[in-house]
């Protein structure tokens, strides 16, 4: 087993999964915490429009972000032209797949958080004179912690195992866009079943630390 072929899509995922996750988190949180603290017309609309990417097929996912993202499009051709070079087919589109996927995930988690606070704490906050920010950055955020870190675990997890909207928009080339789960996928379509099972065992070990990491945080 050649060690650059076995671990370019160990690094690759793991590095994907970790900036997917961060800005997922960032972005479920801000949408999280506006969207509970707001009602306007049209909210369970745009509501279903997030948890979309979680019912619909990945391949779905991926053709829209293709669609999207591809040199025909508008915003295409504005990244080409802002980063001299397509996103589509490198690991900033897997990035980006995973981002979507995982958004609905991190997204419901943290509103579940935002909803079990006391109203009243943030409700003192507001008549000692803090602002928003304030009851956010030094109320909000630190009674839902644990609800962000289950979050990101979440997000991290599922941007790990993301397989067929990356495939539609970063392709799987070796040492370039390939991670685990299109890796694997090509080692059994070849009849390499022991690389195959050699990263399945790394799949299984990577998501085994995060859920445990879950249950400590309950614990």
């Amino acid at each position: 087993m050649n060690g650059i072929s076995f671990w370019s899509p160990v690094q690759l995922s793991l590095q994907v999964a970790l900036l997917s996750s961060v800005a997922v988190t960032i972005v479920g949180v801000g949408l999280a915490w506006w969207m509970s603290r707001r009602s306007f017309r049209g909210k369970i609309l745009v509501e279903t429009a997030f948890m979309l990417p979680l019912v619909l097929p990945p391949t779905v996912v991926g053709f829209l972000l293709l669609v999207l993202l591809g040199r025909k499009s508008g915003l295409g051709r504005l990244i080409e032209w802002i980063f001299t070079a397509p996103i589509i087919f490198t690991w900033w589109a897997a990035v980006i797949a995973s981002v979507v996927v995982a958004f609905p995930l991190v997204y419901q988690t943290m509103k579940v958080g935002f909803a079990s606070i006391d109203q009243s704490l943030e409700d003192a906050g507001r008549s000692m004179g803090a602002n928003e920010w304030q009851l956010f950055r030094y109320v909000t955020l630190p009674l839902a912690a644990h609800s962000l870190i289950t979050a990101f675990i979440l997000g991290f997890a599922r941007a790990l195992g993301e397989f067929g909207a990356t495939l539609m928009i970063a392709g799987n080339i070796p040492g370039k866009t390939q991670t685990i789960p299109t890796a694997i996928y090509v080692a059994v379509d070849s009849g390499n079943m022991h690389l195959a099972w050699a990263w399945t065992g790394m799949m299984i070990l990577i998501s085994f630390v995060m859920l445990l990491l879950t249950g400590r945080k309950r614990s």
